[in-house]
């Protein structure tokens, strides 16, 4: 199931704030996305858990978890916010700049973004956010597939992202820009329900 575009207008932050539709959108490029429908329950788990660990790890810290829904305005240019026309909601970030956050949530590039896969946003999260993540200089970028029980990472190296890591939800995983940080899977994927047939 792929994503569905609102329609064929391009559209900016401007008219985001204006919409009342039930269905929740992403603006890439002026491009409306609709997002997909309410999470499954091995999304929340995986998105709640990582979200706990960072929020209990970065106590004592300047950087910020957060989770979704959450607006992060992620400008091209240095555009006032009207005019912005990319518009993401991630499952989980972390900002560590204190002037990057507003009252509407975040502007510009989220220091770690995770996010879940299910599939009808894989091939979104995994091609189209990640070329946006990457131009708007996310450090490091987490896709985690709690079907497959896998985790993709991609960290940014002179303004791009690298070959990615991939590995299993196992044992735990050092957050690259967090130093001392990790998320710890095993208590997680045990808990994450069966895959249907």
């Amino acid at each position: 199931m792929a994503l569905a575009q609102r329609d064929t207008d391009p559209h900016t932050y401007a008219d985001y704030l204006t919409w009342t539709d039930e269905v929740r959108y992403e603006l890439i490029d002026g491009v409306a996305w609709s997002m997909a429908p309410a999470p499954s329950l091995a999304h929340q788990e995986v998105a709640g858990e990582i979200y706990v660990q960072l929020v209990n790890a970065l106590r004592q810290h300047p950087c910020r978890p957060f989770i979704a829904p959450l607006d992060v305005r992620l400008p091209k240019n240095n555009e006032e916010d009207a005019r912005i026309d990319t518009v993401v909601q991630p499952d989980v970030l972390v900002v560590c700049d204190p002037a990057k956050l507003d009252w509407r949530g975040v502007r510009g590039a989220p220091d770690l973004v995770v996010e879940v896969l299910s599939p009808g946003t894989a091939s979104h999260d995994h091609w189209r956010k990640r070329q946006v993540y990457e131009r708007a200089g996310v450090r490091e970028y987490w896709l985690v597939h709690p079907i497959d029980r896998l985790l993709t990472i991609y960290r940014l190296v002179d303004g791009q992202f690298g070959k990615p890591e991939v590995g299993d939800l196992v044992g735990a995983t050092p957050v690259g820009i967090l130093p001392g940080v990790v998320i710890v899977w095993d208590e997680l994927s045990a808990r994450l329900p069966p895959v249907d047939p």
